[in-house]
């Protein structure tokens, strides 16, 4: 959770009030407190993962996930509807994240633009996966903390050929 007195006083782009908003952020995933992961989305925030390499839009593109806060809303729902086969058992996730770094910082927005990098494991059924890429967060200050613009998720190898992933990285 972050630290109040450290977010209230932190200057826009500060990065240790950055890392622990990210960790918390994989956390609910890990701990598949979806609802609260969503809640970190500004209203106008998406979360994207592009199915190519150096994807620049996913407007008129296939993509591995692109939603906004209500296309997760419905992810979310299926995911715990009592008869989805493809989660149950439910998926067990660890994310990692690092090498995180503050890209640019807007002022007049009130927005940085945060990289780093991420290794998720999911298992499920005696079968574990390992994702692992780059990602860009753009983060808008909203008081004591931020709300996620953009996630956008580069996996190395996101051109490939995937069973159902059914939560997000």
């Amino acid at each position: 959770m972050l630290d109040k007195v450290t977010a209230m006083t932190a200057p826009l782009g500060d990065l240790r009030t950055i890392e622990k908003f990210l960790i918390h952020e994989v956390q609910l995933l890990d701990e598949r407190r979806f609802e609260e992961w969503r809640d970190l989305f500004a209203e106008d925030g998406a979360y994207w993962v592009p199915l190519e390499p150096d994807q620049v839009s996913p407007d008129g593109r296939a993509s591995l996930f692109y939603d906004d806060k209500r296309m997760m809303d419905i992810r979310f729902e299926r995911l715990r509807h009592p008869n989805i086969h493809s989660q149950s058992p439910p998926t067990r996730t660890c994310h990692v994240i690092g090498n995180i770094a503050v890209e640019t910082i807007d002022e007049k927005l009130g927005e940085c633009s945060v990289i780093s990098n991420m290794i998720m494991t999911d298992y499920r059924m005696r079968n574990q996966r390992l994702f692992s890429g780059r990602v860009q967060h753009r983060l808008r200050q909203d008081g004591e903390s931020y709300k996620i613009v953009l996630k956008r998720v580069d996996l190395i190898n996101c051109d490939d050929v995937f069973e159902l992933i059914a939560v997000p990285f």
